[in-house]
């Protein structure tokens, strides 16, 4: 398994360690789903829990859609794997999922996110839908790395799980 992360630096400037460390765990779950195959990314190795590699790529896919393009730029697009009917679509249904299909999309929303959110102040407002609240960027990329470190947990216990490696 190929590691290609750079540490966040140290010491910098807020917004170069936000983005930092979000980049850091965006790349770790692309570590942790290296060198599988997709029958391995859709395996649900830690029962009786329904996770899989590949659910928690199309759940972060779901979260940096959300966040970066509804929350923060106002675009109003839905979901791709979750329905109201099915709010766990993304984790449960992988039966016919590509997972080639499935990192693309997490990796366009990626860079979109990077786009939309790179140049903007941190205190910038964005709406949240649900709650109806304003959230500044500086909360967003602290949910996202939250987020992304508590998946990535998972994902390591899930590797392991699969073939045994392991690794921060």
């Amino acid at each position: 398994m190929t590691d290609k992360r750079i540490d966040p630096p140290f010491i910098a400037d807020e917004r170069s360690m936000l983005h930092s460390w979000l980049e850091w765990h965006r790349e770790t779950l692309e570590v942790k789903c290296a060198g599988l195959s997709d029958e391995q990314l859709r395996l649900r190795s830690a029962e009786p829990s329904s996770l899989s590699l590949l659910g928690l790529v199309r759940h972060m896919a779901e979260v940096e859609r959300n966040w970066f393009r509804n929350v923060l730029n106002g675009e109003g697009v839905g979901p791709y794997y979750y329905t109201d009917d099915d709010p766990d679509g993304d984790f449960d249904d992988l039966e016919t999922t590509s997972a080639e299909e499935a990192f693309a999309r997490w990796r366009a929303e990626i860079a979109h996110a990077r786009e939309v959110s790179i140049t903007l102040p941190l205190d910038t407002i964005g709406k949240t839908q649900r709650r109806d609240k304003d959230v500044s960027l500086r909360w967003i990329l602290i949910h996202m790395i939250e987020e992304y470190a508590r998946h990535n947990g998972h994902a390591d216990i899930i590797r392991q799980r699969i073939d045994g490696v392991a690794g921060e």
